[in-house]
């Protein structure tokens, strides 16, 4: 019987361009399902049966996974790598909010966030230990941590007041500093390469071992994608600045930055190890509870 094409979330911004170039170069058979608001949404999507894959950021994944209350089996694996080189995270307010000067100025504020357990929550306690404000004895470093679900409402939330400050992928941001819409505060890279792609545990053998052949073609054509983005990056650059609300230049600056890998099947046991490692010592997990690094990984025996 014939399987139905694969769901896939992703992120619809300048990443996506590979995923692009594969299913419009090399046939991939797949239903591409953006999620504008992030990492956090397609844990749950993926959770709930309305996508089988998703393409999102490393350490989102990761946190999801790991946490104590993750339900059932936690619903997904790491089975590929994406990207490379780490994301930088621009941290951003409100274009009138003289008080806040510099990310010091931040410490005990309201910070903003997609989704509890979305990259721009998990940044936000990395953020915190790289400053120390995270101690044994305060484990919360912000007064207030508000959900604003995608990126529109967190730029009118720190706009408002109802948030200090959010974090969010620099060169997305990048165009609402130009506007005068946002103003920036700082930056923060990622301890680890930044995006990561999961099946469904649907689609993974019990041990790991072997994945539903949907999932090789889907490695196989986005290494075809990838090898094409890096060969044609003036198509690139059109696709970028055509579809998905960036400029030319930023597109442009955008390619310097990034590094795709030239195979994605796979995951790097010590990217996962080192993740948990800053994950725990931020708080977001805890040492010796929930899914340990080696179980949140699928593996093809080879």
């Amino acid at each position: 019987m014939a399987q139905n094409p694969l769901k896939i979330g992703y992120v619809p911004e300048h990443f996506s361009t590979p995923l692009y170039f594969a299913k419009a170069h090399f046939g991939l058979d797949a239903e591409l399902v953006p999620f504008p608001s992030g990492t956090g949404h397609m844990i749950t999507s993926i959770r709930s049966g309305e996508i089988d894959v998703g393409i999102g950021l490393t350490e989102g994944w990761i946190a999801g996974l790991g946490k104590e209350d993750a339900p059932g089996d936690g619903g997904y694996r790491l089975v590929g790598t994406y990207v490379k080189s780490p994301l930088c995270w621009a941290i951003s307010t409100g274009s009138s909010r003289p008080e806040i000067t510099s990310v010091e100025s931040l410490k005990g504020g309201k910070i903003g966030v997609s989704r509890i357990g979305s990259g721009s929550y998990v940044m936000g306690y990395v953020l915190a230990d790289q400053q120390g404000w995270l101690t044994p004895s305060n484990s919360e470093p912000f007064s207030s941590t508000v959900v604003l679900n995608n990126f529109q409402n967190l730029r009118n939330a720190v706009n408002s007041g109802e948030a200090d400050f959010f974090m969010w992928e620099h060169f997305t941001s990048k165009k609402y500093y130009d506007s005068g819409e946002i103003r920036r505060v700082g930056e923060i890279y990622t301890p680890w390469s930044s995006w990561k792609i999961v099946a469904s545990t649907k689609l993974v053998s019990d041990d790991g071992s072997t994945f539903d052949r949907r999932v090789q073609d889907l490695f196989e054509k986005l290494d075809e994608g990838i090898a094409h983005f890096r060969a044609n990056q003036e198509e690139a650059v059109k696709y970028i600045s055509t579809n998905l609300d960036y400029s030319e230049e930023d597109a442009r600056e955008w390619l310097k930055t990034v590094t795709f890998v030239e195979k994605t099947e796979g995951v790097e046991a010590k990217v996962v190890e080192d993740c948990v490692s800053i994950l725990q010592k931020a708080g977001v997990l805890e040492a010796g509870k929930g899914r340990q690094p080696a179980a949140m990984v699928a593996s093809r025996s080879s």
